[in-house]
């Protein structure tokens, strides 16, 4: 059934533009949201804006800090990712998400609901990166290279907040050029334009996965692994398993190692042994 979304006029949407600022680029392999931003919007209005730094139980790579200025210093002390998610789902409520590079964020932000034991939205997506690709010839896409072509003002670039910001005032633009020049007047139309629907990306069915993983997962129960390295390195750890991902065609756990308290990745299929434990 389509969402009735795709048929209002652009004027009556609102609007709830997302960025998340990571530890790194992969879900999949154990990378989390270190903060998020949610402003909503409709016809040209800012109703609400949100932002929070995110503790997201593993160190900022190198990478990522040189993008985001994010360090641990500055995240000593912000909630998990599970305490502020019912917030989060709230922001999205009955509203088009819209994201610079969609996929990406949507996968961060799906990962963490998955954690978090929340249901996984499926909003109709806009992407403003699409609509750049498919509606213009920008040199390039860039969010800080379209905010500068059209005079936006970024106060601090790959931040969340100011990056949601800008993306706002770029989706203003593209709807009211499109809406001049293409004479695009629902969320439907405009959502053809970007080049058609961004799916939500899916989580892994519990059929694929061991039912001693699966009822580790739905019980919050703590796994013993016996696992080998990539360099055959044998080891034994206690873990808590927080989701499974799927990168370049294997799978991988990600979990809270008890011993060290951090969040640990381990690919399946190199697991020796994989028991429920007792150990809390």
């Amino acid at each position: 059934m389509a969402d009735p979304l795709l048929s209002l006029p652009l004027y009556q949407v609102t609007f709830a533009v997302i960025d998340v600022e990571t530890t790194g680029l992969y879900p999949a392999l154990g990378d989390a949201i270190c903060e998020v931003a949610v402003l909503r919007g409709c016809d040209s209005r800012v109703l609400s804006q949100y932002q929070q730094l995110v503790d997201p139980g593993r160190p900022i790579s190198p990478e990522a800090y040189a993008v985001n200025r994010i360090s641990s210093d500055l995240l000593r002390g912000a909630p998990p990712f599970e305490r502020i998610a019912d917030q989060v789902l709230a922001c999205l409520e009955g509203a088009a998400v819209v994201a610079h590079n969609a996929p990406f964020d949507l996968s961060f932000l799906v990962a963490a609901l998955e954690e978090a034991g929340r249901p996984i939205p499926h909003h109709p997506v806009v992407d403003t990166l699409a609509l750049a690709r498919h509606c213009y010839g920008f040199p390039s896409n860039s969010l800080q290279a379209l905010a500068g072509r059209l005079g936006i003002a970024s106060a601090r670039r790959h931040r969340a907040l100011s990056d949601v910001r800008a993306t706002w005032r770029v989706l203003e633009f593209f709807i009211q050029d499109l809406q001049s020049r293409w004479g695009i007047s629902t969320l439907g139309e405009l959502i053809r334009a970007q080049g058609g629907p961004i799916p939500w990306p899916r989580t892994l069915p519990r059929e694929a996965l061991p039912e001693v993983l699966v009822e580790a997962l739905e019980r919050r129960r703590p796994l013993y692994l016996r696992y080998c390295s990539p360099e055959g390195q044998v080891t034994e750890r206690t873990v808590e398993p927080l989701r499974v991902g799927h990168y370049q065609g294997a799978l991988y756990l990600v979990a809270r190692c008890l011993l060290r308290e951090e969040r640990r990745t381990f690919r399946l299929d190199r697991i020796l042994e994989m028991r429920l434990s007792d150990l809390l």
